[in-house]
């Protein structure tokens, strides 16, 4: 996913989704302004990825509140693993919870986040979700109920 001017102008947009296994890792690619489209971050976990690695310029100067940083916890946070931010904002790695793990000083020198990927810790929201969206709540509806039918009034 690219900005109008950078498809326009810049770059061809790909088509697929990335992903590579290093050691039993899974890790999936995005990178630019993707974070702002969940549905590539959906895709990854369908896909089984451990691991987004995101690079990004971001959308302005180093700041706690970047909001391609918040984005990049609350993604890892929704699909449960953790997310490598590498931006304008101090870069770091999230957890499959949504908190930083690490992340590099805020001061503008060459810096690198690492963290250990604990594949044995049990991911209880992951399985869950992909319970839920398997059609789970279908045999549950009430289609024909007049309640449901009826949104205008409680």
């Amino acid at each position: 996913m690219l900005s109008n001017t950078k498809v326009s102008h810049l770059y061809t947009p790909g088509s697929d989704p990335v992903t590579f296994s290093v050691d039993g890792v899974r890790f999936g690619c995005a990178l630019g302004m993707e974070v702002v489209y969940p549905e590539v971050f959906l895709e990854y976990e369908r896909l089984d990825v451990d691991c987004v690695l995101f690079s990004t310029h971001g959308p302005g100067v180093p700041t706690d509140n970047d909001p391609f940083a918040l984005q990049s916890q609350a993604l890892a946070a929704a699909n449960s693993y953790w997310v490598s931010y590498a931006g304008v904002a101090p870069s770091g790695i999230v957890g499959p919870d949504g908190d930083w793990l690490t992340r590099c000083p805020s001061d503008p020198a060459p810096a690198i986040a690492t963290t250990d990927l604990d594949l044995t810790a049990e991911n209880y929201a992951r399985p869950w979700r992909r319970v839920a969206r398997s059609g789970l709540y279908t045999q549950y509806q009430a289609p024909d109920d007049p309640r449901s039918l009826n949104r205008a009034e409680l």
